[in-house]
């Protein structure tokens, strides 16, 4: 069902102060970063080799991002798996006992789509499928 990792995505408060320690002290190459639904939150890609660090940043205080980090503070908010198909691998990992935390797909990075599973499903672990 997975290809492989796709992106490791850390929640931050601002981008700018992050980059200082990914790309600044850790050198890590940034890739491209965008603004997606409908500019509440900030994607900032750096380059891991294998895979990429996904820098995210609630804009709107209103998201549910926000809501999180004002709770659980910054760092590690999921971990993202590539997949040739996201609809074909959301009823895959139904038919495998993994329950989706969306029935839809939303808008990823870069025109990607992109679905959550339910923590509840995978012991407390976030996951996230993207492909086409």
């Amino acid at each position: 069902m997975f290809k492989g990792l796709d992106h490791v995505a850390i929640l931050v408060a601002d981008t700018a102060e992050a980059l200082k320690v990914y790309r600044d002290r850790l050198g890590l190459p940034v890739l491209f970063s965008e603004v997606v639904n409908n500019g509440a939150v900030r994607l900032t890609h750096l380059d891991l080799g294998n895979a990429q660090l996904q820098l995210v940043e609630p804009l709107e205080e209103t998201h549910p991002l926000a809501r999180h980090l004002r709770e659980q503070g910054p760092g590690l908010h999921h971990l993202c798996f590539a997949v040739e198909d996201v609809e074909a691998a959301m009823t895959a990992a139904g038919e495998k006992g993994l329950a989706m935390a969306q029935a839809s797909p939303h808008q990823g990075t870069q025109g990607k789509r992109a679905a959550f599973l339910a923590k509840a499903s995978t012991g407390g672990v976030q996951f996230e499928i993207t492909g086409t």
